[in-house]
């Protein structure tokens, strides 16, 4: 199938994943990793069925069926954990800390009891030590 790459682990989730599927649209997947929740409580992604690289190679109706399942996956956070906010985001291309060449919305639920909570993903970014210039 020329939809799937070979080496890809979000292509070939029902070979040992450690990836839950909790939410499917036809186009997309709502993916909880069970050894990322001690440090992330809920948090989780949203990835395109078809393989491609970063959102910029998603499809117009990948983008819009990943946006409408990111309003359902907010509902089921809400419901299931009542976080007090959340971070979402692409990581695109390894220099922005993209690991899986796979397109893929992280959805971290925040709680106010966080020893970072108020500092959002950029926090870090803004750091006198990041600069490079």
């Amino acid at each position: 199938m020329d939809y799937i790459e070979s080496a890809c682990h979000f292509c070939h989730l029902n070979e040992g994943s450690d990836h839950t599927i909790l939410l499917r649209q036809p186009t997309v997947l709502f993916l909880q990793n069970e050894k990322e929740q001690g440090a992330l409580l809920g948090s989780g992604v949203i990835i395109p069925v078809r393989h491609a690289e970063t959102v910029f190679d998603l499809t117009p109706d990948e983008l819009l069926a990943s946006f409408a399942l990111l309003n359902q996956v907010k509902a089921w956070m809400d419901d299931r954990y009542k976080p007090d906010g959340y971070n979402v985001g692409w990581n695109c291309g390894a220099v922005a800390g993209q690991i899986a060449m796979h397109a893929h919305m992280h959805v971290i639920p925040r709680f106010r009891q966080e020893p970072y909570a108020g500092r959002g993903i950029r926090y870090w970014l803004k750091r006198p030590e990041n600069r490079w210039w």
